[in-house]
């Protein structure tokens, strides 16, 4: 007869550093998923993890109890390789609009599941939803039904898709348990593998505004997450980039949908440049890993044809009208940018733009209005900033840094404090880190 399990003698294994069996995950897994533990008896669980780890035998339990938590999503039945991404977050980080259009353009079918703003880091539903109509909010059904129609869908969880992430997910920004390399894993490879795909690249950050700022720790995520898909029967392959500023030019909600735009309408910039070949080098691997190019190096080629011929763009207006989104705003995006307060951060010295603390400038955007405190609390579509210089640009004294977005100007006062300090600027110049320091495969 199996032995009762209760949750508080397993928060105290873990806390001791002595490995959970597979019916002791799936316990826990099955708890939160039916609500049916305490959120103080799950966040300490999680504490637990945070300071002792899992065992790769633990975490591969967890991944599939939580991808088995509830339906799970199969489109592999409409006849076309079923690929996707997956970023860890990031300030600026807007790729997941860009690459969903060009994988549908290329014929393949990307049923992106995406999130919310998380600690210092954005959310791609946020931002989708500040084009007025969209829906994130789509049943397994009408996932379906939107990814036959037009090959991509940009949603978030389903109640019935891996619930257990839901409660682990929101626990995970309350707790400051956000940045454990297990929880990240369990957390993205359950939703991943829950949507049945043939092939996932993860865009794995490190730098100054990562929730793995160390290179090592950025690369034993990425080579867990690798090794978790690959087992799961899923090619998968994981880029480490880099996050040491605001990917592109902005960060917030409407601001990045707009760079977007412009961006899958052809203007290019060198403000927006990192976003494009970032969004272009994981598009090329979503090809190769569906078979829709020989190698990741044409399917860059390939992409960036997608891109420039206007059929990326056109993709995207159909997966917006397709959720209920008012494709008008789309056509005169910049305009539709309209917040009720601006700041220039304006340079203190002339020099080099040798560093920056992204997280601060993540916390700013978010103390801003474009990220929340709490799961449930609003966010503003208008709130954010732009960046005017990238790192290895000279800048003048006096001269803008960033302009800072809000609703009212008292919101000013505490993003103004963060960024005090946040920005190194040298009378000589230092070669900005690479945009991509390495690819790893399941053979490296």
């Amino acid at each position: 007869m199996q032995p009762s399990l209760h949750a508080v003698d397993l928060i105290r294994k873990t806390r001791d550093g002595e490995p959970l069996d597979a019916a002791e995950i799936h316990f826990l897994v099955a708890g939160a998923a039916a609500e049916s533990i305490p959120e103080a008896q799950l966040a300490a669980w999680l504490m637990a993890v945070f300071h002792k780890g899992l065992t790769l035998a633990e975490l591969g339990e967890l991944c599939e109890a939580m991808r088995w938590s509830g339906e799970t999503f199969d489109a592999r039945d409409l006849g076309r390789a079923v690929v996707d991404k997956h970023s860890t977050g990031g300030v600026g980080d807007k790729t997941s609009l860009i690459v969903a259009p060009i994988a549908a353009a290329a014929g393949l079918l990307d049923p992106m599941i995406s999130g919310r703003a998380l600690g210092h880091t954005g959310g791609t539903l946020d931002k989708l939803e500040t084009i007025p109509g969209f829906r994130t909010s789509l049943s397994l059904a009408e996932m379906r039904t939107v990814l036959a129609a037009t090959g991509a869908c940009m949603a978030g969880q389903s109640a019935r898709l891996v619930p257990a992430d839901r409660t682990l997910y929101s626990l995970r920004d309350r707790t400051a348990t956000v940045e454990s390399p297990y929880l990240i894993c369990a957390s993205i490879m359950s939703k991943k593998l829950a949507a049945g795909l043939d092939g996932l690249i993860l865009d794995v950050k490190t730098g100054s505004g990562a929730f793995l700022r160390d290179p090592e720790a950025a690369r034993f995520l990425a080579r867990l997450m690798v090794e978790t898909g690959e087992r799961a029967g899923t090619k998968t392959v994981a880029v480490l980039s880099d996050m040491s500023q605001p990917l592109g030019e902005s960060a917030g909600n409407w601001i990045e949908v707009a760079e977007c735009c412009a961006l899958l309408q052809g203007e290019r910039s060198p403000m927006t440049q990192d976003l494009r070949n970032l969004s272009l080098v994981l598009a090329g691997w979503m090809l190769f890993l569906g078979g829709g190019a020989p190698d990741a190096e044409q399917g860059y080629r390939q992409a960036e044809r997608l891109l420039e011929s206007g059929a990326a763009w056109q993709s995207f207006r159909a997966i917006v009208s397709a959720q209920g989104g008012d494709l008008s705003v789309l056509d005169a995006a910049a305009s539709y940018h309209a917040p009720g307060a601006r700041l220039v951060i304006a340079a203190k010295e002339t020099g080099f733009l040798n560093g920056l603390d992204t997280t601060a400038f993540g916390w700013a955007v978010q103390r801003l209005g474009a990220g929340r405190v709490e799961v449930g609390d609003a966010v503003d579509a208008h709130a954010g900033l732009t960046m005017h210089v990238k790192l290895g640009q000279r800048v003048e004294q006096g001269k803008p840094v960033c302009t800072l977005f809000a609703a009212e100007e008292r919101l000013f006062a505490e993003p103004t404090r963060l960024l005090e300090g946040a920005v190194t600027i040298e009378a000589e110049r230092r070669e900005p880190p690479p945009l991509i320091a390495e690819v790893i495969t399941a053979l490296r």
